[in-house]
């Protein structure tokens, strides 16, 4: 053999790295998108706090008088309304010098135009008997009636809890028989924030009215902005330290 053969055979065969080259352009892939994935969710997470902070504003309820749908204390969500899109059955937040030197929260029960009665047999508006689920139990009567003519332009309001309720009834012998006006409004409650009690639910009972009731703002879109921004960004952040691992672990 000689001396040439002896060394070719004695050399060992090139390595060749499991993977072949694949692994650093992979790696530098993962890389590019777990930083495109932090900047969406930055995108999403910011822009749904800028949404929500444009869209809601937040509002802490002083007494019961919407037990149980709003509790004393309760930290709710309230979207910002034009006052044109007040409808019957709304849960609203209003400003009124007769009222109060504070915003309150009541329902809207009745709107320029309707007839508003309320007694033995519940609540009717315009003839129309009004089923009511959102009210405790034991109140769903009342042992004194009236009826009522809303002005045009005017809201006739009720708290839930009627029976420690300071509402429109408390007011119906003055001028404007205890109604607010439009323009008073200027929220809409949707939500619960704090305890997280969740969305109120719709008063189906006013939908066979003529306008209906409201439709729900962009809440629920909001909350999953924020959620699936949160989750990209955690999720993006992540990938570089498990990365990491992975290469360590398989040397």
């Amino acid at each position: 053999m000689s001396s040439t053969e002896r060394r070719t055979a004695g050399t060992d065969p090139p390595r060749v790295e499991r993977g072949g080259p694949r692994g650093p352009v992979r790696g530098r892939l993962g890389g590019r998108l777990s930083g495109l994935a932090v900047a969406l969710g930055c995108v999403l997470f910011l822009g749904g706090f800028a949404w929500g902070a444009w869209e809601y504003r937040p509002y802490t309820v002083p007494t019961d008088s919407m037990a149980p749908a709003v509790d004393r204390g309760d930290r709710v969500l309230a979207r910002r309304i034009d006052p044109s899109e007040v409808r019957r059955g709304d849960v609203v937040v209003f400003e009124d010098a007769g009222w109060a030197a504070v915003p309150m929260v009541k329902r809207v029960v009745g709107v320029g135009g309707d007839e508003v009665s309320l007694g033995a047999q519940g609540l009717r508006v315009n003839g129309e008997a009004v089923e009511e689920p959102y009210l405790p139990g034991d109140e769903r009567t009342s042992p004194a009636s009236f009826d009522v003519a809303v002005p045009e332009g005017r809201l006739f309001l009720l708290g839930d809890h009627r029976s420690t309720s300071l509402d429109s009834r408390a007011r119906l012998a003055d001028g404007d028989r205890g109604t607010v006006p439009l323009d008073a409004v200027g929220s809409r409650v949707e939500a619960v924030a704090w305890p997280l009690d969740g969305m109120l639910p719709r008063p189906t009972g006013f939908a066979g009215l003529p306008g209906g009731v409201s439709e729900p703002g962009p809440l629920r879109a909001v909350l999953a902005a924020v959620a699936a921004g949160a989750v990209l960004i955690l999720g993006g952040a992540a990938y570089g330290p498990l990365a990491a691992r992975r290469r360590r672990r398989h040397g």
